[in-house]
């Protein structure tokens, strides 16, 4: 990691070795602190959640807006689709658009006949198919961010009526070379966790989400309650209702959390180049008391699957005939062949440096303004009377 990309994420953590023990101020500084991991429900994001039953398998999808082309989002390893939450609120402010984000085999709150094959060709066919039921014939545009990527690539010859392709942050070589540190990085993170603020909290500080907005509606998809082996966001209600704030000598503040991690255990974050679930640095041991969530996918008994999502790549992304894009959180990513497709004007790039891995929920405007970019510049959507394009990078 380079001294600027430390520098940055240090920005992003809360400061270490302050006392919040001492004066009525600090208390209220402290309990506001511990408000601000809430989770969030999805409602505020989309219009609607639901399951599409296809075959013996059953999707859980999310979708907002009723006009314009389908933006099909499809999110990385260990993630669910409300990682393009904040993503998705930004671009309906742009351009006039579809939404479908959808949990992957395995992940969120989709549930199929084998959670653990993941190969890139059985994610692909998932995807196809329920394109099949709910977008029909309208025009479809294909997100995919790191592993979600890949699928996107394969399930372009799924698309009949596919217009254009964009791949977010990742690229073969540097994801195969990575591969070899993903069951330590796995090992590293916690097992489990007290709360789901406690969750949401240790992935913004850790720098897996770099912003805390994202993290507080991604994060719930991210992890499952082990007594009623539901996923999070099940419980975000409860978990609201019973934390409402109260007054205490006329200051507004929330229940005390006694699950917050430790000021002092803020850790740097560790740069390994791609797939999603390797931001996270190795954290100090949490409580093992810490039982009620856990990640709602066991990412390390898929390691059969993970060379697949990315040998072959490049190839297959730069012979996807629709309009393509790749959009990437730094420069130091992009391969060979990439770099020849690229000068060769095979696809438009785009870099938007200072963020992490996770570059839809760090900067999701800024996302957002490059794919309506994209969009308005090949005219598959109108763009809102107020948007305006900006010039490309690359």
């Amino acid at each position: 990691m380079s001294a600027l990309q430390k520098s940055i994420l240090k920005s992003k953590l809360p400061p270490s070795g302050l006392d919040f023990t001492s004066g009525r101020s600090c208390k209220a500084r402290a309990l506001q602190k511990k408000r601000d991991y809430d989770p969030v429900e999805w409602n505020p994001y989309f219009d609607e959640s639901k399951d599409i039953v296809i075959g013996d398998n059953i999707f859980h999808i999310y979708t907002a807006g009723d006009k314009g082309p389908t933006l099909v989002l499809l999110h990385g390893g260990g993630y669910s689709a409300l990682t393009w939450a904040e993503f998705t609120k930004s671009i309906m402010s742009m351009v006039i658009c579809k939404v479908l984000a959808i949990d992957l085999r395995g992940h969120g709150d989709t549930h199929s006949t084998d959670d653990t094959d993941l190969s890139v060709a059985t994610l692909a066919k998932d995807v196809g198919a329920v394109i099949d039921e709910v977008v029909r014939e309208n025009p479809v545009v294909l997100v995919g961010h790191s592993m979600g990527g890949a699928v996107a690539v394969r399930a372009a010859e799924f698309v009949k009526n596919l217009v254009g392709l964009i791949v977010i942050d990742v690229v073969e070589g540097t994801a195969m070379d990575a591969l070899t540190s993903m069951q330590s990085f796995l090992r590293s993170r916690p097992a489990s966790f007290n709360s789901i603020p406690q969750a949401i909290e240790w992935c913004v500080r850790s720098g897996q989400i770099r912003n805390i907005q994202s993290a507080k509606i991604s994060v719930p998809g991210q992890i499952k309650n082990t007594q009623s082996n539901k996923l999070a966001t099940h419980d975000i209600k409860d978990l609201l209702a019973s934390s409402t704030p109260h007054n205490d000598d006329n200051l507004s503040v929330s229940i005390e959390r006694e699950d917050v991690i430790p000021e002092d255990q803020v850790i740097e974050n560790k740069s390994i180049n791609d797939e999603s679930e390797m931001q996270p640095p190795t954290s100090n041991e949490l409580s093992s008391e810490m039982k009620k969530y856990v990640w709602r996918i066991d990412l390390a008994k898929t390691e059969k699957h993970w060379s697949g999502w990315f040998k072959g790549l490049s190839a297959a992304f730069l012979n996807v005939p629709a309009p393509k894009m790749l959009l990437l959180a730094g420069v130091d990513r992009l391969d060979r062949e990439l770099t020849v497709g690229q000068m060769q004007g095979k696809f438009q790039m785009q870099v938007l440096p200072a963020c992490g891995h996770a570059v839809h929920e760090d900067v999701p405007d800024k996302v957002a303004e490059t794919i309506a970019t994209f969009m308005v510049r090949y005219k598959f959507a109108e763009p809102m009377s107020d948007f305006h394009r900006v010039f490309p990078a690359c």
